[in-house]
């Protein structure tokens, strides 16, 4: 027979013949690298693999005795061997990049999809929306219409270098936060895409009520700008009393909410303690946080003893009261105000060191290394006066007028 047709022969008995050396020879190549970290030696892959297609070769023998005398048996042999070690390799390959600990943990760990990575600075973040319809809690009652539509059209930006189990917790948090959920579920693929199960509030009313005082609603004319924490006296009949408010509600407000200009979270549900479950919720985010004013209804936190009276009232009016301004602020605006500046600096290695305030710049405050704070940085000095001039490494607060301010911290300060 030609060479050709017996090469060709020995190249079909070799595919043949080679198909479970290989296999055999890649299984152990993995098995021993995944679980002991070691290739498989080559020199025992080629006597693995001649020793079962000899046996493959001897059951061929018997079917064709003269195929041991024929060219085709070497080109068979090579053929094995090349599969044999080809598959080897790749065995080999495959259990040094498979991880060794593979649990359901691990592959929770996946992280976002690079495309949905939005650069800030030096910082990834991520935009992550809702998907589909807010599902319902199984054993809780269903969400409000309001409530549903704020978290379905909600967004939120999370840090885009974490695993999505961390994204996941994180977004929980924030939305048990935002909207006093009574129970969450959030899912969130590697598109951003979140799916959200929830349950709503519980008792958002009655966490928020002090000891020894009533939840009240009452219909009356709502101040603009009042938000939840307002204290308000209010007038009914002959009496005055005091009260903080815990939710307001009017007309123009369930107007903008219904037109969708202001997203509200109306999982709260108000039952006062002796009056009407009306009492509209208090949005959570904060540019919704103060009512627009008009007619609506407030819900109060009273005195036990003030329940009746306020109850009895036909016509209550609402007064707001002060709870004064900062007086730190208030400094600071007359310092402004008089054309000074306050300054805060640490003196430099370069400067002098009998430099001292001048005479229009005084020197508020100092944390020093010296005697004054027994060689410690850990206490200020308040109105040290001059007794001492400033060393290089002292903290220290002057105030007087600007451009003389400015002049003096440029010279001093490192």
């Amino acid at each position: 027979m030609a060479l050709p047709v017996e090469v060709l022969l020995g190249i079909y008995l070799g595919l043949l013949t080679g198909i479970v050396p290989a296999f055999v020879a890649g299984s152990l190549g993995f098995l021993v690298r995944y679980f002991t970290g070691v290739t498989l030696p080559g020199f025992g892959v080629v006597v693995l693999a001649l020793s079962i297609a000899s046996v493959q070769g001897g059951l061929l023998g018997l079917v064709e005795p003269t195929i041991a005398q024929s060219p085709r048996l070497l080109v068979a042999v090579l053929v094995v061997l090349m599969l044999a070690l080809y598959a080897h390799n790749q065995g080999d390959k495959l259990g040094a990049e498979l991880p060794r600990h593979l649990s359901f943990t691990s592959i929770r760990q996946r992280t976002l999809s690079a495309d949905v990575v939005e650069l800030v600075g030096n910082m990834g973040q991520v935009t992550v929306r809702p998907t589909g319809e807010i599902h319902d809690m199984e054993g809780y009652p269903p969400l409000s219409p309001a409530l549903r539509r704020s978290l379905k059209n909600g967004s939120w930006r999370l840090p885009a270098d974490l695993p999505l189990s961390e994204l996941e917790s994180r977004l929980e948090e924030r939305l048990r936060t935002d909207h006093d959920l009574a129970d969450i579920d959030v899912t969130i693929d590697e598109r951003a895409r979140a799916v959200i199960t929830a349950a709503p509030p519980s008792g958002g009313l009655s966490k928020r009520i002090p000891d020894g005082r009533r939840a009240v609603s009452i219909a009356t004319l709502v101040p603009t700008g009042l938000a939840r924490g307002d204290e308000v006296s209010i007038r009914a009949g002959e009496r005055t009393l005091s009260g903080t408010v815990l939710s307001a509600r009017t007309e123009v407000d369930d107007e903008h909410a219904a037109a969708g200009d202001e997203p509200v979270d109306d999982g709260e549900t108000p039952v006062p303690d002796g009056g009407d479950a009306e009492a509209g919720p208090t949005p959570a985010p904060e540019s919704a946080a103060a009512s627009a004013g008009g007619v609506g209804r407030v819900t109060v936190a009273v005195a036990r003893r003030d329940v009746k009276a306020l109850l009895e009232a036909e016509t209550p009016r609402l007064v707001v009261r002060s709870r004064g301004t900062s007086r730190e602020f208030e400094a600071f605006t007359l310092v402004k105000r008089a054309g000074h500046a306050i300054r805060r600096f640490t003196v430099g290695p370069s400067a002098d060191a009998d430099v001292r305030a001048a005479a229009d710049v005084t020197v508020l405050a100092a944390r020093r290394q010296g005697s004054e704070t027994g060689g410690r940085r850990s206490g200020w000095v308040f109105a040290p006066g001059i007794e001492r001039s400033l060393e290089p490494g002292d903290e220290v607060f002057v105030a007087g007028p600007r451009a003389a301010t400015d002049e003096f911290v440029e010279a001093v300060a490192r």
